[in-house]
């Protein structure tokens, strides 16, 4: 067994030398380590191009700049064309609150949201009032016409977890873990009660949900899809039609629901090219 180990050991020694020695290798070695363009590239393809949206204009130009980089090394390259999609390029997301007091908020639209034009649209947000029924949320939707809605849970905190279990007490961490669970809980329920729950959506309403909340008025539709990380949020696409829809940092969020909750009738601006 051990002149076997040994036969192995010589045998992968034996190749690594020669694997070591190959001068297209140490070429390689040699290009990544003294010249490497991977910054630069780096730099154009994220900063300049952008994100690459299925369908954008930032898609295309990055296709047109790869084949143009290739190009640039002297290698033969084209785009070929694969597919049909639906075209659609994120422009400018400018949310402000209007009253009570004027701040501007973060949050951006959703991928393939309507846009709302330079106008944009004003309005008062509210929240989904608790429903035992169908039909409790039936006999709520016209409140939402011409009003904008917010759809997510109010989170209880901003702080990952790791920071409540680097800095809180055990009390105090498990206090907050069992609040959230139980307004979790409670929210779902609630979603549920309306007839229209899909716990996989950003909104955790299914597509029929969200389409019969346009069709009742509403001008636009808040979510707010926490990572769980410091103010990351995660972004997907958007359900409506002719509406926007756009998410909003947590922070905000949380403060327009507060807002709404103790009856000071918040009403924001929404701008989403």
């Amino acid at each position: 067994m051990k002149n076997v180990i040994k036969i192995c050991i010589a045998l992968f020694l034996g190749n690594f030398i020669v694997f070591a020695q190959d001068p297209v290798i140490d070429g390689i070695v040699t290009e990544a380590q003294q010249n490497s363009q991977l910054e630069r590239l780096a730099h154009e393809l994220m900063d300049v191009v952008g994100p690459r949206l299925v369908g954008t204009p930032q898609m295309k130009n990055a296709n047109d700049w790869v084949a143009g980089q290739y190009a640039k090394w002297g290698i033969t390259a084209k785009n070929e064309k694969w597919g049909q999609w639906q075209g659609w390029e994120r422009g400018i997301t400018h949310i402000d609150m209007t009253h009570p007091r004027v701040q501007t908020l973060k949050g951006t639209q959703l991928a393939w949201s309507p846009g709302t034009g330079n106008k944009g649209v004003s309005g008062e947000v509210i929240i989904f009032p608790k429903f035992d029924h169908y039909y409790d949320f039936k006999n709520w939707l016209p409140n939402v016409k011409d009003r904008i809605v917010m759809l997510s849970m109010n989170q209880p905190t901003g702080r990952p977890d790791y920071n409540w279990e680097e800095f809180a007490t055990d009390a105090s961490f498990n206090a907050m873990k069992a609040e959230r669970d139980s307004l979790t809980i409670a929210w779902k329920q609630n979603l549920a009660n309306t007839g229209y729950s899909n716990h996989r959506s950003i909104a955790g309403l299914n597509r029929a949900g969200i389409a019969v909340l346009e069709a009742a008025g509403a001008l636009g539709i808040v979510s707010s899809y926490w990572s769980g990380g410091f103010g990351v949020n995660k972004i997907f696409r958007a359900s409506t039609e002719k509406i926007p829809t756009i998410d909003m940092d947590l922070e905000d969020y949380a403060m327009l629901y507060r807002l709404a909750v103790y009856g000071d009738t918040p009403e924001i601006k929404i701008v989403a090219k």
